[in-house]
């Protein structure tokens, strides 16, 4: 049969939560402690004092106890929570706190709002601290405690306890009938049902009017019968203090009535005033309910804000609570609730348009008119959203705003980058000073209009900390599904995102959600090559930075072949943003020298843009040849674009060490290692004396060591490098390759082939290898780009190798040989 305090314990916890059977069986699960613990998290109490025995919530706000609740409840720890010495003093908080308080185990955490939350512990005893040190990030306080055993009343002590039980709870009731408020019914109540009588005695004191010092005094107290003594004499004191003070309030009372006349007749004026509409709030409140009366939206919102005024008029103008719901009444009537621009899904002129802002790009554009012809279709924004992906600089931003310009929609764009509070897409509640809607709607509310074009930018870089992920409240934002009752805290209100058309631009997906993934369609927008960025700086970027120099049309020019120059020796990128800048300081150059009476020459050649521009920045990647065995060429991508890279192998005599240098990641490492276990394993078949393996310490060198390199595609490029090494066979001239190899000979395919290939044409290259899956990455690749270079595509290392390898020995090398073993010593 269940005791009545089990009964109220079950009764509190449904309070405070929807699964307490769940909260009941863990308080069953409790095991019983050691008797000193190391590394208990910290929960500090201003002016609380916890008892042992008892079941209660605690309210933790500050970002120390946070975290120590939240440690404590994933890590299955207890917590230790006691009180602070001084509430309000600026001390540290290990210098701030009593030496005795209670270790006390989790049942529930329930988040209350951003900045605070309810734990629901089972104080299991006292406990003394031996040791505190805090943690700086996250900021945290832990002990070193050693239990308290409590001594209990013996046998012929008990009478005496009884008597002092009674007299406690019998001078309770009365301090609580002097109280007399309506608090008092449910502590009354709840000491009904509790029959033990130290949990009494621990709710009692809990539940009383005295000090946090007094309490921290009976806590302290190591005997249950002085504890009882000490709290029956604070008790009686309280007692009288509760008397006197009701006296002095029956006499204030009295001396208040003439001071509540006068209240009361201000009040009176007030209310005449109101009537004949010469408050002094009526104007704004009027100008509000007239702009709503002129707002296009529905009958729900029209009464939600009509509620919303009925509050703002019991306000006094000069609170601060009518400023909060002023403020938020106007973002309201600046929404546009109902407000949608007309559509104009024209193709041709989508095609046209995003043809005159784009050059290149071709699939992506066709990738976006097939979004827009499905679009016009349907009639609703019900669609998978795009997310354009690749790296800086190609024009995925401005790609949304060819869009909304093509179909006549309002454009904004949301920047992502660093955003880590979710309150920044949800809004912030209006509980909090300076409190505002979300940047979503923020937006909506700037361009006026329900149905935008919303550039989601940058969000890879999204971030998460303890106020929560910005990621899981874009779920929402995204899904077709959801979207239509978008919940912003600060509105409170559910708002149509449907037909927003929301564009989203990264730059790594590996940093994105997998959910948030999901939600988006991958559109990739790759690097351009030479040729399209000299046609974009010819069609587009020359006449901009014309136009943004204040000079006029047509004054400033420069040849293809200076264009040209500048794309390969002044920048090294996939888009146009350094293309742009070095034509900006060249434009501003040519002002100087044109005001100076030097105006250099139109079109501007190769030789004047050196002298404007200064020595080179970058040294073009260029082939060095096939003269030493063990040095082949690879194929890398970077986010920059492609480049060619050398690998380079060393023998010397030792005992068969394999050394990586060059700043080599996992990865790459791998690869080598596996490269040369194949060597090892196919030895007879490439004609190499498996002892030679043993004889010699191999170093493998990828140049350009300061810069990180990682990734399998140089896995076919050692393989080559090391057969060369050891057969002294030298590699076929003006030859690249990139593949992953496995240990059992197979080459896979990887990625960045267009950006690789095109690195091998800028150095010179004429024959590349690649592994046939990629000759797909080929075919969809511009074939003006292509036609000089030769591709072979292979499936097998050993192909790789009859390809790459000529028969021309490298003389220069040494002749390998098998050392002779040492004779033992006599």
């Amino acid at each position: 049969m269940k005791s009545k305090d089990s009964d109220i314990l079950s009764a509190h916890i449904k309070m405070i939560t929807d699964d307490p059977e769940a909260v009941l069986e863990k308080q069953k699960a409790i095991k019983k402690l050691p008797k000193r613990i190391q590394g208990v998290p910290v929960v500090v109490l201003s002016d609380v004092v916890m008892m042992p025995g008892l079941t209660v919530p605690v309210t933790v706000e500050t970002e120390p106890d946070r975290t120590a609740a939240i440690v404590a409840e994933q890590e299955d720890k207890p917590l230790f929570i006691v009180c602070a010495r001084d509430a309000k003093s600026d001390k540290p908080r290990s210098e701030n706190i009593y030496s005795i308080g209670v270790l006390a185990k989790i049942l529930k955490v329930i988040p209350v709002s951003e900045d605070s939350l309810s734990v629901l512990v089972t104080v299991i005893g006292q406990a003394e601290v031996e040791n505190v040190y805090e943690i700086e990030e996250p900021e945290i306080m832990y002990v070193d405690v050693a239990q308290i055993k409590e001594k209990f009343p013996t046998k012929t002590q008990e009478e005496q306890m009884d008597v002092l039980l009674t007299s406690i709870v019998s001078l309770y009731r009365k301090i609580l009938s002097l109280v007399g408020d309506d608090e008092t019914e449910g502590v009354v109540k709840s000491m009904e049902n509790i029959d033990n009588p130290l949990i009494l005695m621990h709710f009692i004191i809990m539940n009383s009017p005295l000090d946090a010092t007094e309490k921290q005094e009976l806590l302290e107290c190591r005997s249950i019968r002085d504890r009882a003594k000490k709290l029956l004499g604070f008790l009686e004191k309280a007692k009288q203090f509760m008397k006197i003070r009701a006296e002095i309030a029956k006499t204030t009372q009295e001396r208040l009535t003439q001071q509540q006349k006068e209240h009361f007749l201000r009040q009176q004026i007030a209310t005449i005033e109101d009537e004949l509409g010469e408050g002094p709030d009526d104007d704004e409140i009027n100008e509000l309910i007239s702009k709503s009366e002129k707002k296009v939206w529905g009958e729900k919102v029209q009464a939600h804000f009509d509620k919303e005024v009925r509050k703002l008029e019991r306000f006094p103008p000069n609170s601060p609570e009518y400023g909060i719901q002023y403020n938020y009444l106007e973002n309201m009537l600046n929404l546009p609730w109902d407000q949608y621009s007309e559509d104009n899904f024209d193709l041709k002129k989508v095609r046209e348009r995003l043809d005159a802002d784009h050059y290149g790009l071709e699939k992506v554009k066709e990738r976006i008119v097939e979004q827009m012809a499905v679009l016009k279709l349907r009639g609703d924004m019900k669609a998978p959203i795009l997310c354009f992906y690749g790296p800086p600089g190609v024009g995925k931003t401005s790609l949304g705003r060819s869009i909304a310009a093509a179909i006549g929609r309002e454009y904004e764009r949301v920047a992502l980058g660093g955003v880590h509070d979710e309150a920044e897409i949800r809004g912030h509640r209006r509980t909090y000073i300076g409190a505002m809607p979300g940047r979503i709607l923020a937006a909506l509310e700037k361009v006026g209009s329900g149905n935008p074009v919303l550039v989601l930018d940058e969000v890879d870089k999204i971030s998460r900390d303890m106020k929560g992920d910005p990621s899981t409240a874009l779920l929402e934002v995204l899904d077709p599904e959801q979207n239509n009752k978008f919940h912003d805290n600060y509105l409170n209100y559910d708002y149509d995102l449907s037909k927003v058309m929301f564009i989203a631009t990264a730059n790594d997906l590996s940093t994105i959600s997998a959910p948030l993934l999901d939600r988006m369609e991958l559109i990739e927008v790759p690097g351009y090559v030479t040729d399209e960025k000299l046609e974009i700086a010819t069609r587009h970027l020359v006449p901009k930075v014309t136009k943004e120099h204040g000079l006029p049309e047509g004054a400033f020019e420069v040849s293809r072949e200076a264009l040209t120059y500048i794309i390969d020796r002044y920048t090294r990128e996939s888009g146009v943003r350094q293309l742009e800048k070095q034509l900006a300081k060249l434009t501003r150059k040519y002002i100087v020298r044109d005001m100076e009476g030097k105006t250099p020459d139109s079109p501007m050649s190769v030789a004047t843009v050196r002298e404007l521009l200064g020595a080179e920045l970058i040294d073009p990647d260029m082939y060095e040849g096939n003269d030493m065995a063990g040095i082949v060429t690879g194929l890398a991508w970077t986010a920059a674009g492609g480049e060619i890279l050398f690998i380079e192998v060393s023998l010397v005599p030792g005992k068969g060490k394999l050394t990586l240098t060059g700043q080599l990641g996992d990865v790459m490492k791998e690869s080598a290692t596996i490269a040369l276990e194949y060597l090892k394993a196919h030895a007879e078949m490439l004609n190499i004396d498996n002892k030679l393996f043993d004889c010699y310490d191999i170093h493998l060198h990828v140049p350009q060591g300061a810069i990180p390199k990682d990734g399998p595609s140089a896995g076919i490029t050692i393989t080559t490098a090391l057969t060369s090494a050891f057969t002294r066979r030298k590699v076929m001239p003006e030859l690249a390759m990139t593949g992953e190899i496995t240990l059992r000979g197979k080459v896979l395919p990887v990625g960045g082939i267009k950006e690789k290939i095109l690195a091998a044409s800028r150095a010179g290259i004429k024959t590349i290898i690649l592994c046939e899956q990629n000759r797909r990455d080929i075919e969809e690749i511009n074939p003006d780009y292509v036609k000089h270079l030769t591709f072979h595509y292979v499936k097998r290392i050993d192909e790789v190798l009859a390809l790459a390898l000529t028969d021309e020995i490298d003389t220069t090398l040494p002749e390998l040989k098998v050392a002779a073993p040492k004779k033992a010593e006599q």
